[in-house]
């Protein structure tokens, strides 16, 4: 072949002699073929299908860009210089053969060269247009074909230079001329198609996402990402500022792919698994008709018996994983099998180049070695180490980045699963999880698979390495190598049963974790009630408690983790050491050179990471499975069957049942049972009965939320839907009641009148565009019941379910919605309405009744016909009737009483404060970022035309407004980049303790110290191979250096045991400090400080931040100077080995500091946008679980599911910019690990002469291993900074001014209160200094044992009266005597525990019935029991398995509202003090509770001073005296019946309030 290529090129092939000598070339013959074929080669290989481009008819690239232009004269040149050379070669072969002369022709090669060159610029020019055609003009393929060209040119050029200088001239100067045209034009075509040619088009999209307009090189080395990194290194990022995503990222694309493959996966899954249970089902019955027929018939029935048994379980068996499962991992394949394959291609290139660093090292270290060999190759080598160096990074990067994506969108494609899941989802298989649990498949489950996904590549590749390496470890060292990798096997299972029993103790501390949180949860729901009763420091007690448990399972789980660590740092050097040992002791001619040693090493280190990493990938793969069984349990569950109703719009009736029964369960008995019922359009129909007969569950029999067992309901229309418990979005209140609906201005403004809705806007702080909370924080229950009735009409539906709408208002407010909205007269008339009610009062207005009984009808029809009857209906009358007509009367909307203070059963933590209040609704409006920008404004009240009027002339104060809290923001983070950063390093450390703070830095050098030892004796070492040693001596030599390895081995392992132990203990200090400070703090803070801040800010300080300080901080810390001190050690090897390099130490570290710096405060800046996107996709989540009726009711799942694609968008691109700010960083920072290993190996080169081949094997495997280094001292710099402000929020936290002292030196006596007498002198009060005050010099006395009532309309100054008498809020003049003593010179704890309050809403907290009552055990058994009865509790408590240590659940769901209150009027009759104040302690529990603790109060507390604040006026009009408020003044104060005789303020009220009176006395 090699004589062919001679006579082809016309001269020789291959001379080996060009390269044995100082100055080395190639044969001009293997440049021209081999050099030429190789970019060529590239070229038609991967690059001439896109000429198929052309073949579009279509054009859609547009115009042509200057680029492009550019691209195609270039290609449009070189083909003329081919033809140039190829018209001059035939030119001077004709010339030739008329000299007759010469026989010499021109060979082979110019023909061939000059032919194929012009087809492939020809096809150059086809390729630009085709890429032009189809808007895709940077083709990376052009790109590499184009560096390979100037590549592999060099060499021809230097021949031709070379040849030139040697001979005078240039021996064939046109053809040197015009090699050096095209040279050039290969050139300048390289620097064009690096830059990015774009269409008009793609410009436009790029200013959104530049990634549309990147070049290939800019793809590759992130370049495009520059300008996120410049803005945010500049300013703090915002959401604003995040580039919109590429269309192959953004969820509605991931999730339409994926959905097509999980739903066809999901059918096989449940074809496979029917046909497996037919198979069981035809096997079981074949065993059934084997029987015996004698068989008795007891054993038949005992069958029969289990089969309903499993029967009963069917439901959940059909949803779980039982033969359908392993459908989602497929379905995931199928839609993500590119990006996967992208992976797996460069992890495949990257690992093969991984193995060539070693051989590369090999040869650097003998020549080192051997002088004799030529100079050249040292510099080719340094040069190629390099090379190879920046295309593995690029490899690496680029893989990273593909598995990163996968683990983005397999997370985007499970979350969006999930929720389109819950809203289809049956009600059977949503309750087999809590919301929580469902809440925690998106949160935890799809990060499983996020994080799995990130490492799936592994699975093939680590085995891949782990063989690849022992093959070339085998070549260095032989059989000894399989000592060493036994030593590796060995670990791996020691380091497994470390793992399982540190995730044991994990889940162990988890369980006190939760426990802690559950608590301190209940601590600030109920922290105004804990603060009434000043249980703060039980409460407290039990924290430290769990805490001190939870500490000590932490410690214990740190020092497992201690143990791994020791035996990771051991493994290297055991590792080496054992192969050594080995190889050295099994044949005495075996010498260890620093060519073996180091190359050995080399490969141990590529080992390790694999090893390391299958442990964990295995333990993230074993909770992947768990999950993906979660997942595919839930995602395979049963959809909700809406079958048995049917919709038909030629149906005369509005909705019709016919024998229709349903349950909630299938394997339950049936809830609705044989109701045929036939509704008319636009009939007003009344449901009605006893509590529990099934009223609710008709309404969502109608809805299709039930299980259909017989029978259908035909139905005609669209649906409204007001449940029991009203729903509210945290949205503004406007969109609550516009519920994606475009505003109708006079509409709206109809059903705000109509709904009552007027006087509260006027109240909140934006008017309709105040944003509401979670579950209507800031609304009261009235307020949120009203919202959701607007809603409803506003929807403008054919069909209303009211479903008992107006519990949660007052007779007044009632009745006028009645007649405005639901009634004959209201704005539904022309409806189909369903009332569930109570209220006897409207049923004669109504078309027809539907009385149930035990979910079955009982009668139907209209009010005077059932009341004739004598029927359930008579029996429903007797019962609510009387107590209901006593509340009747002429409707009002004018004067809005307390009504609005009444919260439903479920309401939020905080809502024990009363949100109608004036002066707590300006507290409240901190809860609302969006309310805070909209208004500046110091008052509350706002009209609704200028709530209206806001709205238009919103956008420029907004602007304004924004630039304002925009600055602000700026200068928060400069503070906390700068200055503040190192305060709260020093804050930590200081808890931590300064003197193990030097000892744990000091252990981390000491171990660094070692390593750099240990690495310096093994050069030395290989060193004795050119030593003239005695064989006699070689032995002990040999067993001497041995000896001193694994002493200086040991020494590692021993200092990072005791930095770890050390860091553990004292970090856990740290944490115990912090945290004791941080919960007295807030326990001592003031009630104020309660009402602005959203609870779940709080929780985070305790959950997140005291998280990170636990367990995050110190790991950071640990792993920051492990990183540190091992890139410092790198430095300090390389410039011991080669001192040339301390000439580019300050260039690379300037380097960089700058690249780091800049990634830095990005990165921490996209982690916590990550964070803060992340947190709506779950409350939008929960918010949509929990409302999942009305939501389906209203036909609205398209548009939850939209916004769910929105926000989930949101929060992608946060994540896709920390993905790629992460390989930018990286891409850089491994160019600089790059130039490290290249002056490394270069100067090594230099100092040959000086150098020992030991020294240059040590330098360049430390040069080798910076890059690595480099990037996790970066990153764990960055989690360090991100991580610490954790210490910076605890402590702000922490350092809060805090209310009064709880007990003061000047203490009350023993028996105070005796007498109960309050007297009030000129007393004044805000809430906080600036506001307005709310009691405005309130003086009055309060005799001993009178019962005074408190009334007034919203935002009197009722509850902020309570308040002051428990110095909840001080004092802004005058002062509060009671028996004579002024409470604002004792403890607040000296107070509150004398007094008693039962408040508006019964706060329980998780614990036993006694613990809710008596927390400090102050009280014995008895008493608690005696208290229990009198509170009507004794027989109930008494019948509970575990009677007073009965479990109550979070918020005392586990009992009714009436039971709760029940259980805090025990808790006043055990304190027995002689003030006594009822805080609307009856406004949310039904009449007969009411009646309960109204007749307890008078018998328990008659020698008790009581203060009733009213919610019903009729519990007050048995009292002493009334008290009746106006805006902080007392406007009358005398007995009910001198009130209603003077006929004030006190006497319009009772009138508008409907109560009936008979002469001057209330009945």
């Amino acid at each position: 072949m090699s004589s062919g290529l001679d006579k082809y090129c016309g001269s020789t092939f291959w001379n080996a002699s060009f390269l044995d000598r100082p100055d080395p070339d190639l044969t001009v013959c293997l440049e021209r073929t081999v050099l030429v074929w190789i970019p060529l080669g590239f070229l038609w290989i991967c690059t001439s299908w896109q000429v198929l481009a052309l073949c579009k008819l279509r054009q859609v690239g547009g115009t042509c860009s200057r680029i492009y232009l550019v691209k195609q004269i270039l290609a449009c040149l070189l083909f003329l210089t081919s033809m140039a050379e190829l018209v001059f070669t035939v030119i001077e072969d004709i010339e030739m053969d008329k000299d007759l002369t010469t026989d010499k022709q021109n060979p082979l090669v110019f023909y061939v060269n000059g032919f194929i060159y012009m087809l492939s610029w020809l096809m150059v020019m086809l390729i630009h247009e085709g890429r032009r055609r189809v808007d895709d003009r940077n083709s990376a393929c052009l790109f590499i074909f184009w560096l390979l060209s100037v590549l592999c040119d060099i060499f021809m050029l230097q021949t031709l230079i070379r040849m030139a200088v040697d001979q005078g001239g240039p021996p064939d100067l046109p053809r040197f001329i015009l090699f050096c045209i095209a040279y050039s034009l290969k050139c300048m075509s390289l620097v064009a198609s690096s830059i990015a040619d774009v269409s008009a088009e793609r410009r436009a999209g790029a200013e959104k996402n530049p990634q549309l307009s990147a070049s290939f090189l800019s793809e590759i080395t992130f370049s495009w990402f520059n300008g996120m990194m410049m803005k945010g290194y500049r300013k703090p990022l915002e959401t604003k500022h995040l580039w919109e995503l590429n269309e192959e990222d953004k969820c509605q694309t991931i999730y339409a792919e994926f959905e097509k493959h999980m739903v066809e996966g999901l059918n096989k899954a449940r074809r496979r698994r029917e046909k497996k249970q037919r198979k069981q089902a035809h096997k079981d019955a074949e065993q059934i008709n084997g029987f015996n027929r004698s068989a008795s018939q007891d054993i038949l029935v005992m069958e029969e018996k289990r089969r309903e048994d499993k029967k009963t379980k069917a439901g959940k068996e059909e949803s779980a994983s039982r033969g359908a499962s392993g459908w989602l991992v497929l379905a995931l394949l199928k839609t993500f099998w590119r990006i996967l394959l992208k992976g797996m291609v460069f992890k495949v290139c990257h690992d093969s180049l991984l193995f060539v660093n070693p051989q590369l090292l090999k040869l650097m270290v003998s020549f080192a070695e051997e002088k004799s060999i030529y100079e050249w190759k040292g510099y080719l080598y340094a040069v190629l180490l390099f090379i190879l160096a920046i295309i593995q990074s690029m490899m690496l990067q680029q893989y990273f980045n593909s598995c990163f994506l996968l683990g983005m969108r397999v997370r985007t494609a499970i979350i969006a699963a999930v929720y389109k899941k819950a809203l289809t989802v049956s009600n059977a298989t949503r309750k087999e999880s809590t919301v929580g649990e469902i809440v925690n498949l998106m949160a935890v489950d799809a990060q499983r698979f996020n994080d799995v996904t990130n490492f799936i590549h592994l699975l093939w590749s680590a085995p891949l390495q782990i063989v690849i390496g022992i093959i070339f470890l085998w070549q260095e060292l032989g059989p000894s190598v399989l000592a060493g990798f036994a030593v590796m096997i060995f670990l791996i299972p020691i380091n497994g049963v470390l793992a399982s029993k540190s995730r044991a103790l994990q889940v162990k501390n988890m369980k006190h974790k939760d426990r802690r949180m559950k608590l301190m949860n209940d601590i600030l729901s109920g922290i105004k009630v804990m603060k009434f009763y000043a249980w703060e420091p039980s409460f407290e007690q039990k924290i430290f408690e769990i805490r001190e448990n939870e500490l000590k399972m932490i410690k214990k789980s740190t020092y497992l983790l201690a143990i791994a660590i020791f035996l990771v740092m051991c493994a290297p050097f055991m590792v080496s050491l054992v192969s050594f040992a080995v190889y050295l002791a099994v044949d005495k001619n075996n010498v260890l050179d620093a060519g073996k040693a180091f190359t050995s090493i080399s490969l141990f280190n590529i080992l390790r990471f694999p090893l390391a990493m299958i442990p964990i990938l295995i333990s993230s793969i074993t909770q992947a499975t768990v999950s993906c069984k979660r997942l595919e349990k839930f995602l395979g569950g049963k959809d909700l069957d809406t079958s048995a109703i049917q919709h038909n719009s030629r149906l005369d009736s509005a909705i019709s049942f016919s024998d229709a029964s349903f349950s909630w369960d299938k394997s339950g008995d049936p809830t609705i049972k044989d109701v045929t019922l036939d509704i008319k359009p636009g009939s007003l129909v009344a449901v009605v009965g006893p509590v529990g007969c099934g009223k609710s569950s008709l309404m969502s029999a109608i809805l299709g939320e039930m299980e259909n067992v017989k029978g259908f309901i035909k139905t005609k229309g669209t649906y409204a839907y007001v449940p029991q418990q009203a729903w509210i979005q945290n949205n503004t209140l406007q969109a609550n009641i516009l519920f994606g609906l475009e505003l109708k201005e006079s509409w709206y403004q109809k059903i705000l009148e109509a709904c009552a809705l007027l006087q509260d806007l006027e109240l909140l702080p934006a008017g309709d565009q105040t944003e509401i909370g979670e579950k209507g924080i800031n609304l009261s229950g009235g307020q949120k019941q009203r919202v959701s009735l607007a809603r409803a009409v506003y929807s403008g539906a054919d069909v209303y379910i009211l479903d008992d709408p107006l519990s949660a208002v007052d007779a007044h407010v009632g009745k006028h919605i009645f007649e405005k909205v639901v009634g004959p007269n209201g704005l539904l008339k022309d409806k189909t309405r369903i009332l569930v009610t109570h209220s006897v009062t409207f049923l004669p207005q109504t078309d027809n009744i539907v009385v149930l009984v035990d979910g079955a009808v009982s009668e139907v029809g209209s009010y005077t016909t059932l009341k004739a009857n004598r029927g359930a209906f008579a029996d429903f009358l007797n019962t609510y009737g009387e107590q209901s007509h006593r509340g009747e009367g002429e409707p009002t909307v004018t004067v809005v009483t307390e009504e609005d203070l009444t919260p439903a059963e479920d309401h939020g933590p905080q809502t024990d404060e009363h949100p109608g209040d004036a002066v707590t609704l300006e507290l409240k409006r901190e809860l609302s970022d969006r309310a805070r920008r909209r208004t500046g404004r110091s008052s509350v009240r706002v009209s609704l035309k200028r709530s209206m009027r806001i709205k238009h002339l919103a956008p420029k104060e907004e602007e304004h407004v924004e630039a304002v809290r925009g600055q602000k923001l700026t200068e928060d983070e400069a503070m906390e980049t700068g200055k503040v950063k190192f305060k709260v390093y020093w804050k930590y450390l200081r808890a931590v303790g300064w003197l193990y703070s030097i000892l744990i830095t000091l252990l981390h050098f000491a171990h660094n110290m070692a390593v750099i030892g240990q690495n310096f004796w093994l050069s030395d070492w290989t060193n004795d191979a050119t030593r003239d040693i005695n064989s006699t001596d070689l032995a002990s030599v040999r067993d001497w250096r041995i000896g001193i390895f694994g002493v200086l081995g040991l020494a590692q392992g021993i200092f990072v045991l005791l930095g770890v132990f050390l860091i553990t203990g004292r970090t856990i200090t740290a944490s115990r400090d912090l945290h004791s400070c941080l919960l007295r703090n807030i326990l001592h803070l003031p009630m104020s400080f309660f009402d602005t801040t959203p609870t779940g800010r709080i929780v985070n300080r305790f959950a997140k931040d005291i998280y990170t300080i636990d367990e995050v901080i110190p790991m950071s810390f640990r792993s920051w100077l492990s990183c540190f001190f091992g890139v410092f050690s790198t430095v300090l090897v390389i410039c011991l080995a080669t001192p040339y390099f301390v000439i580019v130490i300050v260039p690379l570290a300037l380097l960089y500091y700058f690249v780091q710096r800049f990634y830095i405060v990005t990165s921490r800046q996209l982690r916590r946008l990550d964070s803060v996107t992340r947190s709506p996709i779950y409350s939008h989540f929960g918010e949509t679980v929990t409302g999942l009726a009305l939501i389906r009711a209203y036909g609205h799942q398209a548009r939850f599911l939209d916004h769910n694609e929105k926000i989930l968008d949101g929060n992608l691109k946060c994540v896709f910019s920390w993905i790629v700010s992460n390989r930018w960083l990286a891409i850089r920072l491994e160019f600089v690990g790059n130039l490290v290993v290249f002056f490394a190996a270069l100067f090594a080169v230099l100092s040959r002469d000086s150098l020992n081949s030991g020294l240059v094997g040590l330098s360049i495997s430390y040069a080798l291993n910076v890059t690595q280094a480099l990037n996790w001292l970066v990153r764990q710099t960055s989690d360090l900074e991100t991580n610490i402000v954790s210490v910076e929020r605890v402590a702000e936290y922490s350092q809060l001014e805090n209310e009064a002292p709880w007990v003061l030196e000047n203490r009350p006596e023993k028996g105070w209160p005796s007498k109960g007498e309050i007297r009030f002198v000129d007393y004044k009060v805000r809430y906080r200094p600036g506001l307005d005050l709310v009691l405005h010099g309130f003086s009055c006395d309060i005799g001993t044992k009178e019962k005074i009532g408190i009334v007034g309309r919203t935002g009197a100054g009722k509850s902020s009266l309570t308040n002051c008498l428990f110095r909840i809020i001080e004092a802004a003049g005058g002062k509060i005597l009671i028996d004579g003593l002024d409470i604002g010179t004792i403890g607040l704890h000296d107070l509150r525990q004398r007094l008693t309050i039962i408040p508006q809403d019964p706060v329980l907290f998780s614990g036993t019935v006694r613990m809710n009552l008596d927390p400090f055990n102050r009280y014995s058994d008895e008493e608690v029991w005696s208290a229990l009865e009198l509170a009507h509790l004794k027989h109930y408590t008494a019948g509970l398995p575990n009677k007073l240590q009965h479990e109550v659940s979070e918020g005392g769901e586990n009992l009714s509202v009436g039971q709760r209150q029940l259980l805090c009027l025990a808790r006043a009759l055990l304190r027995k003090s002689k003030i006594l104040i009822l805080d609307e302690a009856t406004a949310a529990v039904d009449l007969e509770t009411d009646g309960l603790i109204q007749s307890t109060i008078r018998s328990q507390f008659a020698d008790c001073t009581v203060l009733i604040i009213a919610h019903r006026l009729l519990t007050v009009m048995d009292c002493s005296r009334v008290m009746v408020l106006d805006a902080g003044k007392i406007l009358e104060f005398d007995s009910p019946s001198v009130l209603l005789q003077s006929k004030g303020h006190f006497y319009h009220m009772v009138i508008d309030a409907g109560i009936a009176l008979d002469g001057d006395t209330a009945l």
